[in-house]
């Protein structure tokens, strides 16, 4: 285990360089820029059902992730590159569902309401997005495969409170015990 931590920590470092935005160079300053990953224009053609199926794909490769690394730490001697390799798809995919929590689902969708009648909606809204936020987080330091699915089941439990009824059962159909 100590093994899979030290590559781990040394993974963190590598798949920074590769999860960050690219820089730029404006043609009238030497100053490298971060460029953002979503435009956040109001453009309406991104999916919201679409958001969550992204977010379960990204959930069944970091369960995927764990499965192989808690197997090869059994191992003799296991191969240092794939387990570089694993460690890298699990924290990339987690940092992905955190990416687009913030990016997509905080700045743009979830909304404040208006009227007070409406703020037990957003509140409970908020607090799903912040857990499934913490349990990626916690999909990157751990492979702890109870995490992955407690991400599951709060991106369901927030589904529940944002969606339609119909869309609602299109997203069951798909994610409903079926990972």
């Amino acid at each position: 285990m100590k093994k899979l931590l030290a590559l781990g920590t040394l993974i963190l470092c590598v798949s920074f360089l590769h999860t960050s935005p690219p820089l730029e160079v404006g043609e009238n300053s030497p100053t490298p820029t971060m460029r953002a990953w979503h435009c956040q224009v109001p453009c309406g053609i991104y999916s919201d059902k679409m958001r969550i199926d992204m977010l379960m794909e990204d959930c069944a490769t970091i369960e995927k992730a764990m499965t192989a690394l808690i197997a090869m730490d059994g191992e003799e001697s296991p191969s240092n590159n794939q387990m570089v390799r694993w460690i890298m798809a699990k924290d990339q995919h987690a940092q992905s569902i955190q990416d687009t929590v913030a990016a997509y689902w905080l700045a743009q969708r979830i909304k404040e309401p208006k009227d007070a009648a409406n703020s037990e909606v957003y509140v409970a809204q908020l607090r799903h997005m912040h857990r499934v936020t913490v349990l990626a987080m916690k999909c990157k330091q751990t492979t702890d495969k109870s995490h992955v699915e407690s991400l599951r089941k709060v991106a369901l439990e927030f589904s529940a409170s944002y969606f339609s009824a119909e869309d609602l059962k299109h997203i069951h159909s798909h994610h409903d015990g079926k990972h």
